[in-house]
């Protein structure tokens, strides 16, 4: 048979392949390890890690845009601004928008 080695970390592991298993299109039920969640990542993986990507960048700027908008709005309501020790941005629902983005 073949010999496989896997590394994680601090171990090492030494696998030797004693026979073939049932290829995964002979398989009826869709349990296999060649699910359709594999050919999925085989197929659109890219696409999908780029949708991610760009998702992820959209609420990362849209959470700083609402926190600063937040703070923006407490300076002109009169308030302490938070660089000078005032908490007055936490009473405002904008500014927790933000940070829950």
């Amino acid at each position: 048979g073949s010999l496989i080695t896997l590394s994680c970390l601090s171990h090492r592991v030494v696998c030797q392949v004693i026979s073939s298993a049932v290829p995964a299109d002979s398989i009826q039920n869709g349990t296999s390890d060649s699910s359709w969640i594999t050919r999925l990542e085989n197929n659109y993986g890219f696409y999908i890690g780029l949708g991610l990507a760009v998702f992820s960048s959209f609420l990362i700027g849209s959470s700083v845009i609402l926190k600063k908008k937040g703070l923006l709005r407490l300076v002109e309501k009169g308030g302490t601004r938070a660089g000078d020790g005032g908490h007055g941005y936490l009473k405002d629902w904008l500014w927790w928008a933000g940070l829950l983005t």
